[in-house]
């Protein structure tokens, strides 16, 4: 069975003043795919979302839906009622159930202020139960409980005007994850996240049925989560079936063969610029095709031109022999402690990655380092030699009116970049992928991860040899994302990385400071999948330990007659090892011919399906076999 075609957009163009997005686009997805958009900054990704969703309107073009298509859209920057509590945001949708289980709430929460006696609220009570049994609304009331304390969202009578941009973030996702849905759109999902929570919201969507177009940076959850990437360069739409991994491939291949086509036109160029320059009586016999063709010919090598640079190069000031010794430092806020006698000396050349939930205390000891904030008890000294570049969570902290060539010229007219190497201010935003005409736009016309590259600029342009950033990876493109890790993997100065990305911090660092709460700071010697591999590896083993040995069991219990399994059990106990192993090769099989991209809309929805079933079946099969091994 074909699956359903949810979505179908038909040469769809749009453009901002003289910026061409991109033009004549066509793109289908069907029920059961989970779909990754990227591109670099600027280049639409957000307005292609924004027109999915009807948010906003094509140029030229049409969008298509299934109808009764039900669709849910996180924006970058999500807006609610700020007179609206959580608890009502969350159930706002106008349906019997989530009436029911406001009015439940409501009366459980206000249930002595009700007006009733003792037996008119215990028939009220009993009224309201029915409803929820009927409509099924414990299983949902359940799983909204589970998204809430998985993103982290307590205070449901909080008004959604007194929540941060990264709790209402967190609410708008919380929001759509718990509303029945056919088709989701996501604009930078992981943004606002701490690591527990982008690996357990990898884990979820992995598994649902729902079918998704998503904006990510976050390589590992794009690699986990989609089976299809569609890229937009240039204005036109790429598509690469498959994982990340299997994008990258495919990616390489198609820009050789673009590489050799560049190669041919250049050649073409030259002959052509060649027979334009004869005598002017020549001239007049030209052709107009054949000049139209050469200017076509042009514009076509200016756009391979186009884009970053193939690698990021600034010069560093010099690093001398003491670096930073931070010796019995403490801090604290409202009573609580977030750093407790915290002791480091840094080396030359160190990287350092920070992880850790939220509100942990991670900014709090940048800032401490940066003498932002004062320690309460402890010392910090720092090197003579010691230049920090500190790229913060916040971003770019100007004035909006500002045009972006203003932001760099107010720290320098000029930037060095190595040895008797510098750059005009132009030069340096050129040579950063921002070209000329952009040079005099205000900062407000920028987008979120343009801004966010600017930021960027003006942190390396000062030539640190101490570099803490904060959350860099947040709106920027992967593009860059790749630019920006080849440079620190040259960079020779000390280097500390917070960030909830995986893939960043695992390519970057050498060890760990773990925030596991407020105050408590463990160094571990590895990246963060080495940290990840040894905690499961820990949980497994006390999870292994707790069991109860069916001697324990046998004395918690009761005595126990049964000492071996029946020839009955014996025959199942075989027979469940078999299938077992039989399952996790059909699985293992199945995760590579959808890791491979080489099967079509409908083979991958019936490979999802099929491997979610295996997951229950192993699961159900191996309880199972370690109820009767016991008895082995």
């Amino acid at each position: 069975m074909e699956p359903l075609n949810y979505i179908q957009l038909r040469e769809v163009s749009k453009a901002y003043s003289e910026k061409a997005l991109f033009s004549q686009i066509s793109l289908s997805i069907s029920q059961g795919q989970k779909v990754a958009l990227i591109a670099r900054n600027g280049s639409g990704k957000t307005t292609l979302l924004n027109i999915i969703a009807g948010v906003d309107q094509p140029d030229t073009g049409q969008c298509t839906y299934m109808k009764g298509l039900r669709m849910a859209y996180l924006q970058q920057e999500p807006e609610f009622d700020p007179e609206m509590t959580v608890s009502q945001t969350l159930l706002s949708d106008d349906n019997e159930r989530n009436r029911t289980i406001r009015e439940y709430e409501e009366f459980i929460r206000d249930t002595a202020d009700t007006g009733l006696d003792a037996a008119e609220r215990e028939q009220r009570l009993q009224q309201l139960i029915e409803r929820m049994d009927a409509l099924q609304a414990w299983d949902y009331e359940y799983r909204v409980e589970q998204v809430l304390s998985r993103l982290d969202i307590g205070n449901m009578k909080a008004r959604t005007e007194q929540l941060s941009g990264g709790q209402l973030k967190r609410l708008a996702l919380a929001r759509i994850l718990i509303q029945e849905t056919d088709f989701i759109l996501l604009d930078e999902p992981t943004n606002h996240l701490d690591v527990e929570m982008i690996e357990w919201l990898e884990d979820h969507l992995s598994r649902q049925k729902t079918t998704l177009l998503m904006v990510t940076h976050d390589r590992y959850f794009l690699d986990a989560v989609c089976n299809q990437i569609v890229e937009l360069e240039d204005g036109q739409l790429h598509t690469y079936r498959g994982n990340y991994a299997n994008y990258l491939e495919k990616k390489q291949a198609r820009q050789k063969a673009d590489t050799a086509q560049a190669e041919k036109t250049a050649n073409l160029l030259r002959k052509e610029r060649e027979w334009m320059q004869r005598s002017p009586p020549a001239r007049t016999t030209k052709s107009k095709a054949r000049i139209q063709s050469v200017e076509k010919l042009e514009e076509k090598a200016d756009k391979s031109r186009e884009g970053s640079p193939g690698e990021i190069r600034m010069d560093m000031k010099r690093l001398g022999k003491k670096i930073l010794e931070l010796s019995g430092v403490s801090k604290s806020f409202d009573r609580l402690k977030v750093v407790d006698n915290f002791s480091y000396v840094f080396k030359r050349g160190e990287r350092t990655g920070i992880v850790g939930p939220n509100g942990t205390g991670k900014s709090t000891l940048l800032n401490l380092i940066t003498g932002a904030i004062m320690p309460e008890q402890g010392e910090i000294s720092t090197g003579d030699t010691i230049h920090f570049g500190y790229y913060r969570q916040e971003g770019l902290q100007v004035d909006e009116n500002k045009k972006v060539i203003e932001v760099i010229t107010d720290i320098a007219e000029r930037i060095r970049m190595g040895k008797d190497h510098w750059m005009s201010a132009p030069q340096f935003l050129r040579y950063f992928n921002f070209p000329n005409q952009m040079h005099n736009n205000r900062v407000e016309k920028l987008s979120g991860g343009e801004k966010r590259r600017l930021y960027l600029l003006t942190v390396l342009m000062k030539n640190p040899n101490f570099l803490i950033l904060d959350e860099p990876t947040n709106d920027l493109d992967i593009p860059t994302l790749n630019l920006l890790e080849d440079y620190l993997l040259r960079f020779s100065g000390c280097l500390i990385i917070v960030s909830h990305d995986r893939y960043f911090i695992d390519r970057l660092v050498e060890h760990l400071f773990v925030f596991r709460a407020p105050g408590d700071i463990k160094d571990f010697p590895g990246n963060y999948t080495d940290y990840r591999n040894q905690r499961k590896t820990l949980g497994s083993s006390q999870k292994k330990a707790a069991q109860p040995t069916p001697a324990t069991a046998t004395h918690r219990s009761g005595p126990k007659e049964k000492t071996k399994l029946s020839y009955k059990e014996q025959k199942e106990f075989e027979a469940l090892e078999a299938a077992i192993d039989s399952l996790e090769s059909e699985k293992n099989l199945l995760l590579e011919k959808m890791n491979q991209g080489s099967l079509d809309a409908s083979e991958i929805t019936e490979a999802s399906r099929r491997f979610q079933e295996i997951e229950q079946l192993l699961e159900k099969k191996g309880d199972r076999w370690l109820e009767l091994s016991q008895w082995a």
